[in-house]
């Protein structure tokens, strides 16, 4: 694995709530709660998860767009969370998202031109006019974009379209860190596609580093060379995708891996369904032990007493007692 670009150690993002009563004590939420993974230049990072696991709030944490609570999100060697108002503004020119619904992240009142030049008046407001320009319609290329686009608005625009203008407008600064915060969630599948291989050609050509967030296994394995499984704010599992795919370790990974249909309509009528039971507990109040263990089937005594700790099985990095038992059942 080559140098990490970015590095999270031990995440934690804790939110203070007012208790039901009027008097009565505050809650904490703990929405991330001890996250920690390597980016390494050039790679791209899935992470995947039900709806309020936290992989969002991860993605804001490491923009700085809430607060941190415990925890070291590192990147070019300096500690993001503890950055001056000034320093961090400076490098969040490197550090660029995608978000998850293409129309509403455009104003609706600026041009093209204007929405994926705002960055570089922002970054570079020494940049002269005609330079900023030339950068303009190079990345319009690079996005599958026309010139004759710069002058139009979003709305005239479809969501694959309108996601190549966001892609354009985090780019364009050339970032060493893109999140792409569900960039294709919100888009039909033959254009999910589209912008899932936009990203891949992206990637490969400008070297960045991509953190990719979905909720479900399916959107990240073609663009992902490591995927961590969030649930309940921690980490499940963290492995290379082949290793996801071919042998996932954790229980809560394997459903997730059920729940992506067959491509062939046959096995899917064949496959027996095997849907993962519950709902996720409260962040609020999570279970003791292992957060997972109310929706597992292979939960024992000691899942309820202990927190299992991140460690190596295989190739896998995965936080469950049976771990190794549960392998050999598949």
């Amino acid at each position: 694995m080559s140098e990490a670009v970015l590095s999270v150690r031990d995440l934690r993002v804790h939110f203070t709530l007012r208790g039901e009563r009027w008097f009565g004590p505050p809650h904490v939420l703990r929405a991330v709660d001890g996250v920690s993974f390597d980016l390494p230049r050039g790679e791209t990072l899935g992470v995947v998860g039900e709806s309020g696991c936290g992989k969002s709030t991860v993605a804001r944490a490491v923009l700085g767009l809430v607060p941190v609570t415990a925890g070291a999100v590192r990147f070019a060697g300096e500690d993001l969370a503890r950055l001056p108002p000034a320093r961090l503004r400076e490098q969040r020119r490197h550090l660029q998202i995608i978000f998850q619904d293409p129309l509403a992240s455009l104003d609706p009142r600026m041009t093209v031109g204007q929405i994926i030049t705002e960055p570089v008046r922002a970054f570079l407001p020494r940049m002269a006019k005609e330079e900023r320009r030339a950068r303009l319609l190079d990345m319009m290329r690079h996005v599958g974009l026309l010139p004759e686009h710069i002058n139009r608005y979003p709305h005239e625009f479809s969501g694959g379209q309108a996601q190549r203008i966001g892609i354009a407008r985090a780019l364009i600064l050339r970032p060493d860190v893109v999140i792409c915060d569900e960039p294709v969630s919100a888009l039909d599948v033959s254009i999910k596609a589209q912008i899932v291989n936009l990203l891949a050609d992206l990637q490969a050509e400008f070297g960045v580093s991509l953190l990719f967030i979905a909720h479900d296994l399916a959107s990240v394995r073609h663009v992902s060379h490591r995927i961590l499984v969030l649930y309940l704010g921690k980490v499940m599992e963290l492995a290379p995708w082949d290793e996801i795919y071919r042998a996932p370790r954790h229980p809560y990974t394997q459903a997730l891996i059920q729940a992506i249909p067959p491509a062939d309509p046959r096995r899917a009528r064949t496959r027996p369904a095997r849907p993962l039971s519950g709902e996720p507990p409260s962040p609020i109040t999570p279970p003791s032990g292992c957060v997972f263990r109310t929706r597992c089937a292979h939960a024992v005594e000691r899942c309820a007493q202990e927190v299992p700790l991140l460690r190596q099985v295989g190739a896998s990095l995965v936080a469950c007692h049976r771990a190794e038992e549960i392998a050999t059942l598949q």
